[in-house]
């Protein structure tokens, strides 16, 4: 196995509420009232849609807002991988990784572990380039059990909402969260800083027409089907954690690279000096940590510990 490679959820497919546009010679992100599930592939017009997205729309012209998922696994963490995250922008390589209470960096002298006050306290999240970033990885259909779908977000309502479900689901079924039959829904609400216009967020609900009496039901008789059948979750929940943690980041330069373009929409002259802070960031980060290592940590030898 390689060492230093994060072994993450293998993707099939992108599932966003939003997409990349161009306007004026400048990328900006636009918010959508719908679901769009596409594949890994982009053409000059953005993603290819994934042909499951058809299936799943009544007709051409409706709006996708609910999507039947299963889940990998039965721990949340897992599914639900979120941290404060900080991109560059040129790259897409990840920068520094957090949780709140410690984060990893990336500096010229090598990996660093450090303090993590979160964006708003953090003297080095310049330009409000470190955001919550959260990736839900779900099954759709039953061609790939093992294969996922992909939810990115940096929406903190999206974050708050889908950790907050995961670990009720989890404690209300026993433990069954990969077995449970559950839904991605599109919320919407309003709030002051959005003056009264709508904001879109994804929640999980059980799926429609069931219970939840009904849903964990149908999870304890297909969990026992795997059983039977030999289907051991429990060494699967160990693989995946395992796998994550052999790698500092998740994401690869690769992928970063998309979600920098999704994420972190291209400067203005108005965010100009956010970027040359930026550089100034990166030239600076080891040198800051270096003088604050006996205090906040040290750099990380050998293997990577998950967070």
């Amino acid at each position: 196995m390689l060492k230093g490679l994060a072994l993450t959820p293998p993707v099939i497919g992108r599932i966003s509420i939003g997409r990349v546009v161009e306007k004026n010679g400048k990328r900006l992100p636009e918010k959508d009232d719908e679901f769009s599930i596409t594949s890994q592939v982009q053409s000059k017009d953005g993603w290819v849609n994934h042909p499951v997205d058809e299936q799943l729309r009544k007709d051409a012209n409706a709006k996708l807002r609910s999507i039947p998922v299963r889940l990998l696994f039965d721990d949340p963490d897992l599914n639900f991988r979120a941290s404060y995250s900080l991109f560059d922008r040129n790259t897409g390589r990840p920068m520094c990784v957090g949780n709140g209470e410690s984060c990893k960096r990336a500096t010229a002298s090598g990996m660093q572990v450090a303090e993590c006050p979160s964006p708003d306290f953090c003297e080095l999240a310049i330009g409000g380039n470190c955001k919550p970033y959260g990736r839900l990885n779900v099954r759709i259909g039953d061609d790939d059990e093992l294969g996922s779908f992909v939810f990115r977000t940096t929406g903190f309502n999206s974050i708050r909402t889908l950790s907050a479900r995961l670990r009720y689901f989890q404690a209300v079924s026993g433990g069954l969260l990969a077995t449970l039959p559950l839904e991605l829904r599109l919320r919407g609400k309003s709030t002051t800083l959005s003056r009264r216009a709508p904001i879109y967020y994804v929640d999980l609900t059980v799926q429609s027409g069931m219970t939840l009496t009904e849903a964990i039901a149908s999870a304890k008789c297909l969990h026992e089907e795997r059983k039977t059948a030999g289907f051991d979750q429990d060494a699967l929940d160990r693989a995946a954690r395992e796998g994550l943690a052999t790698g500092a980041f998740d994401e690869s330069e690769e992928d970063g690279a998309a979600v920098a373009k999704e994420f972190y929409p291209d400067q203005t002259e108005t965010d100009a000096k956010a970027g040359t802070a930026e550089h100034r960031f990166q030239r600076g980060l080891s040198q800051k940590l270096q003088e604050k290592a006996g205090r906040i940590g040290k750099p990380l030898t050998g293997e990577h510990n998950s967070n």
